[in-house]
């Protein structure tokens, strides 16, 4: 085994800045098509959980307070395994905290939101 010798001035071995390390390369994105694609507007969700899988039901509530309940039909229907929601939970969290940053938090308890009738704003 060699004695170890260290870079003396001058060699071409010899640098001023410790090598940092490079990161890895990304994959790039794939790119989506939305073609052909149906958006769909929701208030509702239910969840279903499974050993393997998630099932969320999306679907318009059509109830008012004070007004008799009817049913809520169900219309998309989205299967994901849980490593696919996870990640979703995430894109979801960093875009719901982007828009509490810019316009204020989002209250999600309607009852905190409704403005007694005598102390709302006069109409113009």
């Amino acid at each position: 085994m060699a004695p170890e010798t260290s870079p003396q001035p001058g060699d071409a071995t010899s640098t001023t800045a410790p090598a940092t390390p490079t990161p890895p390369a990304q994959a790039p994105l794939p790119t989506v098509e939305a073609e052909g694609l149906q958006p769909i507007y929701a208030n509702f969700v239910k969840v279903g959980p499974a050993p393997e899988e998630l099932v969320l039901d999306f679907g318009l509530n059509p109830n008012l307070p004070g007004s008799p309940v009817v049913p809520i039909k169900v219309s998309q229907r989205l299967v994901m395994n849980y490593y696919t929601a996870k990640r979703l939970w995430g894109a979801l969290a960093l875009s719901l905290q982007r828009h509490e940053q810019a316009f204020g938090v989002l209250e999600t308890d309607v009852n905190k939101r409704v403005v007694p009738q005598g102390q709302r704003p006069a109409a113009r």
